[in-house]
């Protein structure tokens, strides 16, 4: 479901500008999600906030950071108070952990079947994370799956839950 005005525990799907952007944007084509501006996830949180993984970590800020840019809000339906509650909750807890590069590492293996042993095991016991594995962590923390595949979420991209929560996929 596509919302225009963002609640607790919505996704929002975002664009990031320059090289970096327009890099994710062709790796998520190449991945097979397609091709669109949606290179960011973060979970819209209580009070205007919103948490983001960001190369210097998690963090928490104010919903208006992007203000100035095209933003879609994307959340599966019939999502209760109690669960979006439970999802910010459980995104709390992931302020501070660091940004994970090698993640898109672990997605390209993954994409292209390159045999690459330990990869995944190794991105795990980082504990870092790049912002769609955040979003579905915090969701699948409070006990709302976000993929029926049971896809591990350091193999999701932000145009991959562009991809499932928008009412095309439905």
């Amino acid at each position: 479901m596509i919302r225009a005005i963002p609640r607790p525990g919505d996704i929002g799907l975002t664009n990031i500008t320059g090289l970096v952007g327009k890099g994710i944007e062709v790796g998520q084509w190449l991945n097979g999600d397609g091709f669109a501006p949606w290179e960011h996830a973060f979970l819209v949180m209580p009070d205007g906030n919103l948490i983001e993984a960001m190369p210097g970590g998690a963090q928490i800020v104010p919903l208006t950071e992007y203000d100035d840019r095209d933003v879609v809000y994307v959340s599966p339906a019939g999502l209760t108070p109690a669960q979006r509650w439970a999802i910010t909750a459980c995104a709390r807890q992931y302020e501070g952990v660091p940004y994970s590069f090698a993640d898109y590492a672990a997605i390209a293996t993954h994409r292209l079947h390159i045999p690459a042993p330990g990869l995944r095991t190794f991105v795990a016991s980082t504990g870092h994370m790049i912002c769609s594995q955040l979003v579905d962590r915090a969701y699948s923390d409070a006990g709302i799956q976000l993929f029926n595949d049971k896809r591990w979420e350091g193999y999701v991209t932000p145009m991959g839950l562009f991809n499932r929560l928008s009412p095309a996929a439905s």
